[in-house]
């Protein structure tokens, strides 16, 4: 377990969860699920077991360090890892990585987002010992995939080999798939979705990267001799200016030839969107998920999320968002929560406080 080390990425945004998600206070450290714990506060809790607390790292914004600090006091400085810039999730899992190598070569590491949301918990940690197992003794990069209960087309896919093992060998990744290709995924029995979750040896990630971004590899390679010192922040200012914009799924994992998956089914979402908060969320009997000071008369099918000192009456609607969160107020159709991302950018053209 003392080799173990748990990467948390919490840097994000989470535009499509406008206006509860803003971008001086994103999804991941609010409490969404109103279980009286944030979405970070959860992820970190999660962990519980897998490794000791002095293993977690949580890598986020240079805006979010007093937030993580609030919300994770048992953290050290030292595991508040700040990025100057938003660079997508290679640099971000490389910067951790190459820090934690520099006082631990042969970590095993996990890496997962801070805003996912796990039902089952107990089966999620026995999941991830079972990935950790294969990638402490093999040279492999794991994944974690999930068992599809629906086309779904906001998410990527993962094809495997069908065999026996516990650990399958990767064949394929899609990303985001139209609902057609998506259909014919499912009735071939042989993809799972891609929950973003990894697991390796710190070496196997290491070479990896210098095979496939050999230019990431050699920015934080030369970061060695700043981590863990008063020098790393003015090291990471310098080597942001350098790092371009890739995911370590278009980066690495879908060129990689030693991927393999585990596959899941632990209550996953990845809580990118209303429709999804809807569906992992409790409901009423007239279908509706609901928080705050209301009053519904003839409403079904719908999430209603409002402050608490403002009585809000609502008639007549089947299926759709409200919410409203900090001067914001949305109302949508559920079915139409793709058109959030051009609501925030009308927002932002009338002023950047909405956003």
């Amino acid at each position: 377990m003392k080799e173990t080390h748990v990467i948390i990425m919490a840097g994000g945004v989470g535009t499509r969860f406008w206006p509860f998600s803003r971008t001086d206070f994103p999804k991941q450290f609010h409490d969404v699920l109103g279980t009286g714990k944030t979405l970070l506060q959860q992820t970190v809790d999660r962990f519980d077991g897998v490794c000791p607390i002095e293993n977690i790292y949580i890598v986020t914004s240079q805006e979010y360090k007093d937030l993580v600090k609030e919300q994770i006091p048992a953290l050290k400085d030292e595991q508040i890892l700040l990025e100057p810039n938003r660079r997508n999730t290679a640099p971000c899992i490389a910067y951790a990585c190459y820090k934690i190598a520099s006082k631990n070569p042969d970590a095993n590491v996990v890496v997962a987002p801070a805003d996912h949301i796990i039902l089952n918990e107990e089966v999620f940690r026995d999941t991830v010992r079972i990935a950790l197992g294969a990638a402490r003794t093999d040279d492999i990069l794991v994944t974690l995939g999930i068992q599809p209960t629906r086309p779904d087309t906001g998410y990527g896919y993962i094809q495997y080999i069908p065999d026996k093992l516990t650990v399958k060998k990767v064949k394929s990744f899609t990303e985001k798939p139209q609902l057609e290709l998506a259909l014919q995924f499912l009735d071939s029995g042989d993809f799972v979705w891609n929950a973003g979750i990894f697991i390796w040896n710190i070496k196997s990630f290491k070479k990896a990267l210098e095979q496939h971004q050999p230019e990431i590899a050699e920015i934080f390679e030369a970061g060695s001799p700043h981590y863990y010192q008063p020098s790393e922040e003015s090291f990471i200012e310098r080597a942001y200016q350098h790092c371009g914009s890739i995911s370590v799924d278009n980066g690495i994992m879908e060129k990689a030839d030693n991927v393999h998956v585990v596959l899941s089914s632990f209550g996953w979402s990845d809580l990118g969107t209303w429709k999804s908060l809807y569906e992992v969320s409790e409901k009423d009997e007239n279908q509706n998920v609901t928080e705050g000071n209301l009053i519904l008369h003839n409403t079904t099918n719908s999430i209603i999320k409002t402050p608490s000192e403002k009585l809000v009456v609502v008639n007549g609607l089947d299926g759709f968002i409200v919410a409203e969160y900090d001067g914001v107020l949305m109302i949508c159709k559920k079915e139409d929560e793709q058109k959030v991302k051009e609501f925030v950018a009308q927002a932002k053209e009338l002023d950047s406080k909405y956003v």
